[in-house]
Parts: C-alpha cells; sequence; structure tokens
C-alpha cells in the first residue's frame, strides 16, 4: 500500500496545523549547550544568520548516527550516549534508489505487475511506482555499494539502468519522460561517512537513548529508536508517539515552568 500523495502528504498535514512562524526551514543547528535549566540550541538559518533559542526540552527526529556527527553538545555527550549513537546504522542510509518516468504504464498492457529481482543490476529490486493519478514510473535500488558508486559515476549508472529495465520490459522501457535517481551516501542530512558500507538492520532496543547529564533535557524520537519497527515508516510512527507521551506525562507531573522555546534576540 501507499499513500495517496506520497509520505509528503503527511508532513503537509502535520505542517499545516502548526503556526507558521514555528516552522524554520533550511535552518541547521550546530550547537546545544546546558545553562541553568535551559537547553541552548544554536542555529543558522538560510541566509547564513545565526539564531539561538532558549527550551526547557529538545526533541530530535533525526538519526542518532547523524546527530552524533553533526552538532556538539556542552558539556560533551557521556561516551556510552555518543557510542550508541554512532553505532547505529541509519536504515537506507549507504543506499540509492532509481526512478523511470514514463507517459504511461506500458508494462500493464502485457500484463506485467513491474515488479522484478535480479542478481546483475544495477537494479537489484524493482517496482511499480505509478502514482494514484496515473502518473507512470518504475523505481528500483542500486545493488552497487556507495564507493563503487562513486567509482562509476552517476551517468554511467543511470544509462546502465535504462538499458536494464528495457531488457526486463521491453524496448518501450528505454523511452522515458525522465530520470530521477537520488543517492543517500551523498546526502549530508541523511548520511555520514560511516555509512558508506552497508550494516544489518537495526534491532529494537529498550535502553535509555540518553544518559549522564543530558537525560532529562533531550529525547531521540526518530525511526532508529523504535521499539517495533526501527528505520520504517511504522517505526517512526511508534517512537514520535512513544516519545511525545513520555514528554506529556513529564509536563503532566511537573509544576514547574512552563514547557516551551523562548527566543532571544541573538542575531549575528
Amino acid at each position: 500500500m501507499r499513500l495517496v500523495g506520497g509520505t509528503s502528504a503527511i508532513i503537509t498535514a502535520l505542517a499545516d496545523s502548526l503556526p507558521a512562524q514555528s516552522i524554520q526551514l533550511s535552518a541547521r543547528v550546530t550547537h546545544f549547550s546546558l545553562e541553568g535549566q535551559d537547553v541552548v540550541v544554536r542555529y543558522v538559518d538560510a541566509s547564513g544568520t545565526s539564531h539561538k533559542h532558549r527550551a526547557s526540552h529538545v526533541l530530535f527526529a533525526l538519526p542518532p548516527r547523524l546527530l552524533e556527527a553533526k552538532v556538539l553538545f556542552s558539556p560533551a555527550l557521556d561516551f556510552a550516549t555518543s557510542e550508541r549513537w554512532r553505532r547505529t546504522p541509519t536504515w537506507m542510509a549507504p543506499h540509492a534508489k532509481f526512478f523511470a518516468l514514463y507517459d504511461r504504464p506500458f508494462w500493464r498492457d502485457a500484463g506485467l505487475s513491474g515488479t522484478a529481482q535480479s542478481m546483475v543490476g544495477p537494479l537489484v529490486e524493482i517496482h511499480d511506482a505509478t502514482t494514484a493519478s496515473g502518473r507512470a514510473a518504475l523505481f528500483g535500488f542500486i545493488g552497487i555499494p556507495a564507493d563503487g558508486r562513486a567509482a562509476a559515476g552517476r551517468d554511467a549508472i543511470v544509462s546502465a539502468t535504462v538499458q536494464q529495465l528495457a531488457h526486463l520490459f521491453g524496448p518501450e522501457a528505454a523511452t522515458l519522460r525522465a530520470t530521477l535517481f537520488k543517492d543517500w551516501s551523498d546526502d549530508p542530512m541523511t548520511a555520514t561517512a560511516d555509512d558508506r558500507q552497508a550494516g544489518g538492520h537495526i534491532s529494537p532496543d529498550s535502553r535509555p537513548w540518553v544518559n549522564g547529564k543530558w537525560r532529562d533535557y533531550i529525547s531521540l524520537a526518530g525511526s532508529e529508536t523504535s521499539l517495533s519497527e526501527p528505520g520504517y515508516l511504522a517505526g517512526a510512527v511508534e517512537a514520535a508517539t512513544r516519545t511525545a507521551n513520555e514528554i506529556i506525562s513529564k509536563l503532566n507531573r511537573s509544576e514547574g515552568r512552563p514547557f516551551a522555546a523562548r527566543s532571544e534576540d541573538t542575531r549575528t
């Protein structure tokens, strides 16, 4: 099953329910520090301007490994927390996906499902990605490791992939409207250097993701932290729901100051 409008439809629906000013796009968080009972968050916006916000708690939705590699913490994370984050693979980060877009799903005329498995590649797994509105596409996962993809180059991989589709589904597969190639291992917002080698799938783990001085100030709610399906979309829903409920419970027990971010006029 696929969501009509793609998974971005979920993001749009959630964003539409929030005050516009509460969403900062193209902002890069660089540093977290503890000052008294506050977490101070420093980030740079799309224009390069620096900002900082104060909050009583911070909730992270990105992969632990990416967080450990890209953001500085003062005081530093304790060794056990930092090491666990670094050793947690980000599901799909080492991989790449290819889309071939067509005027119509011609393979269906021949009674073909659009699904294929291949041991000779470049695509090792192929599916019909035609949308509910009828926009025709085939997509697949590239079976070449990240370093091999970098050595071969994008153009060579795309050319070989189109040839493979034509071999599987007939010459019409070589007449495309467009191609899309996404290599997650080259995406700095998805992968780190440690992700260039594919690891095993994450196993659910109920141990706390944060220890030491940061334990009461930050929470991780990305898919990798799920207790049921880490790495998957369903895991993201489970992890976010569970973590949000834990924070709400904490707030209901607290008689202290309100749980809210406070902006400071500290642009530079």
